[in-house]
């Protein structure tokens, strides 16, 4: 029997939204101006167009980001977040096995979703990871590179805007593999869309919880 909680208020649907399209924009965008090696030419987008969007992106994706921030601290979607340091490695030990063999064979989840808890300890590890490590780190260095006047010269004998570069692609490859991993997972509610249906109406759905 099927049950409905209501988990995401219309504040975090926008900006989960928001902040996808954003990403998807900032993907293409960077693959295009890494495959590129001058201004006209062209690998999905053309390499000034694509500098151009990439910015804009960015600079919306930063904005949005601090709403999220603020959002979390002024209501209780911050604690969502919050991990207890005392169980999380062996919640996290029976969610990876929940995931990779036990849905399989018909398991409940281990973690249910309650109102108090809408993330399992998988999800939330990964999300503080993405939303408070990886997210900083890309726009910090995304700003560095915007504006090389304020990077660091050298760290170490190293230019400190090729290690700025190096940072906001390999934080910001992680944070695409993050995505594409989000999304199959959503995909495992009680039917394949369920869980995208409530990004839309706000309300989580299961039938016992396969999520």
């Amino acid at each position: 029997m099927s049950h409905k909680l209501y988990l995401y208020p219309k504040w975090i649907r926008a900006w989960h939204i928001l902040n996808a399209l954003l990403f998807i924009i900032l993907i293409i965008t960077g693959i295009s101006m890494q495959y590129t090696d001058n201004i006209t030419s062209k690998f999905i987008v053309r390499f000034d167009r694509a500098v151009a969007m990439h910015n804009f992106a960015a600079a919306v994706l930063t904005f949005n980001y601090i709403i999220y921030v603020i959002g979390n601290v002024l209501t209780k979607n911050g604690a969502h977040y919050k991990i207890n340091r005392k169980i999380i490695f062996n919640q996290l030990i029976v969610q990876f096995k929940y995931y990779a063999w036990g849905m399989f064979k018909g398991h409940k989840h281990p973690f249910p979703v309650t109102e108090d808890s809408k993330f399992n300890p998988l999800q939330k590890f990964v999300y503080v990871l993405a939303m408070y490590v990886g997210m900083p780190l890309v726009i910090i260095s995304g700003i560095g590179l915007l504006f090389p006047e304020i990077t660091v010269k050298a760290i170490f004998g190293v230019s400190g805007l090729i290690l700025t570069d190096v940072l906001h692609i390999t934080v910001g490859f992680f944070l695409s593999i993050f995505m594409i991993i989000h999304i199959y997972t959503c995909t495992l509610g009680a039917k394949p869309f369920t869980l995208f249906k409530s990004m839309i109406t706000g309300y989580h759905e299961s039938d016992e919880d396969k999520h």
